[in-house]
C-alpha cells in the first residue's frame, strides 16, 4: 500500500510540473502546447477540467498545471520528465484520485493501452 501511495504522490508531482520551478523555462499550459492530448470539458471562475487521453507510445511536451485534483478513469502507465532532466514511472489504477500540486512535467505514455484522466484545475480567486 505505501508502494502505491509513493507512485500515486509521485505521478502527481510529475503530471503537475511545479510553476514556480527553478527552472527558467516559462510554464506552458498543457490544452494550448499539446491540444491532441488535453481538451476543456468545463471551465468557470474556480475551476477547469480538463480530460486528457494519451495513447499507447504517446508523449507530450513540456508543460504545466496549477493545483487540482485528478481522476484517473483507466489503469496507465506513465514516466513523467521534471524540468531539471529527472524521471519517475507511476502505475495509476482506473478510479484512484489524487491531489496534484501545481508542477511542470513532460508525460509519456509508455504502457501497451491508452490511458484517461480527469483533471480538476483549481483557479486562484482574486482574494488570494
Amino acid at each position: 500500500m505505501k508502494a502505491l501511495r509513493f507512485f500515486v504522490f509521485s505521478f502527481l508531482l510529475t503530471m503537475l510540473a511545479a510553476l514556480f520551478s527553478t527552472n527558467t523555462t516559462l510554464a506552458q499550459d498543457a490544452v494550448k502546447v499539446d491540444p491532441e492530448h488535453y481538451k476543456v470539458e468545463f471551465e468557470n471562475d474556480k475551476v477547469r477540467v480538463l480530460r486528457i487521453t494519451y495513447g499507447p507510445g504517446d508523449k507530450s511536451v513540456m508543460h504545466s498545471h496549477p493545483e487540482g485534483v485528478a481522476v484517473f478513469l483507466t489503469d496507465g502507465f506513465a514516466k513523467m520528465t521534471l524540468p531539471d532532466g529527472t524521471s519517475q514511472e507511476m502505475k495509476p489504477k482506473a478510479g484512484q484520485v489524487i491531489w496534484t500540486p501545481g508542477d511542470k512535467h513532460q508525460p509519456e505514455n509508455i504502457g501497451k493501452e491508452g490511458f484517461e484522466v480527469i483533471q480538476i484545475e483549481f483557479k486562484q480567486t482574486k482574494d488570494e
